[in-house]
């Protein structure tokens, strides 16, 4: 019972902290302002939760599975903003699952190599993800109109649109907090996968 209420904990809070340093991408008012944000912080949540997850499970195909969990659970939250009357492209779903398939591969065909899986199957995270979703934001159809018609009820002052920044990072304490902070989990996701005996 414990190990599946710990798969359970692990799957939601990992899920719950991906998509949150994500946020600036999974609304399309920051889409491409924030794109580098998203690119690093997202890398770096899929490959930390995945990894965390397939190494206690020891089943490769487990950090598909995550990816899984986190697109379906934001679909749903994409459903439930449509039914509040925002426009379908009002939220852009990210691109986890090709790229969470990678790291299983790596993990597989290294066969179960759990330093293997940090090193090569983040790098390949780190690549192919921002690809996926620079292919997905190309579908959302005008971003920023979107952002200036439909703004967020929530969106902090320093949040809101001023004029249109496209291709422009949006330097604000919200996105580099979350870059920063995503970008120093990779070091302590690795001392804590090298500790661990699995």
């Amino acid at each position: 019972t414990t190990h599946y209420l710990f798969i359970v904990v692990v799957a939601v809070n990992s899920t719950l902290l991906t998509i949150n340093a994500g946020d600036y991408i999974f609304y399309t008012d920051w889409a491409w302002t924030s794109f580098v944000v998203f690119s690093i912080s997202q890398s770096t949540m899929l490959t930390v939760g995945a990894i965390y997850y397939m190494l206690f499970t020891g089943v490769p195909g487990t950090a598909t599975y995550y990816a899984t969990i986190m697109t379906i659970y934001t679909w749903v939250a994409k459903g439930a903003w449509f039914a509040l009357g925002y426009p379908y492209d009002f939220i852009a779903v990210p691109v986890w699952i090709p790229s969470a398939m990678l790291l299983d591969l790596t993990y597989w065909a290294t066969r179960r190599n759990k330093h293997a899986a940090i090193i090569i199957g983040g790098t390949l995270v780190g690549l192919s993800l921002p690809m996926f979703n620079m292919i997905n934001l190309l579908l959302v159809r005008d971003p920023l109109e979107t952002a200036f018609k439909y703004p967020r009820p929530t969106l902090p002052p320093y949040m809101t649109p001023i004029e249109p920044q496209v291709g422009k990072f949006y330097n604000s304490p919200v996105a580099l907090g979350s870059g920063a902070a995503a970008v120093l989990t990779v070091p302590i996701a690795a001392l804590g996968a090298k500790l661990n005996t699995w």
